[in-house]
């Protein structure tokens, strides 16, 4: 197994992008593998590594087709949607609660008197 080259944090040559950088440039690393990484040291815990890709072999992003902005539509829909009174909420249902605010206080002076 080769080993990458690691370059310190702003010394990357050019030619290699992080994938936020790709994505900016409207590219995506289209399946090739990790080229190389960036090493910031810290000073109490190992050093923060930054994965590079190779621009020149990157492809561009796939376009966003009417069928995958209604499959995102829908995904994000039954996100709002809770389980409990089966209502949108009007917001993302927050994972920690499992269902919509209104659900998980149903009286909330009640849970002002014991405080």
């Amino acid at each position: 197994m080769a080993t990458l080259p690691v370059f310190r944090w702003w010394l990357a040559p050019d030619g290699y992008a992080t994938y936020r950088q790709l994505r900016a440039l409207g590219l995506r690393p289209g399946g090739q593998g990790v080229a190389a990484q960036l090493e910031r040291p810290r000073r109490r815990r190992g050093p923060l590594i930054a994965y590079l890709y190779r621009i020149d072999r990157a492809m561009p992003v796939r376009p966003m087709t009417p069928a995958r902005w209604a499959a995102l539509t829908k995904a994000n829909a039954a996100r709002r949607l809770c389980p409990e009174c089966r209502r949108d909420a009007g917001y993302v249902i927050p994972t920690s609660l499992g269902m919509c605010v209104t659900c998980a206080y149903p009286n909330p002076s009640d849970s002002l008197r014991s405080a």
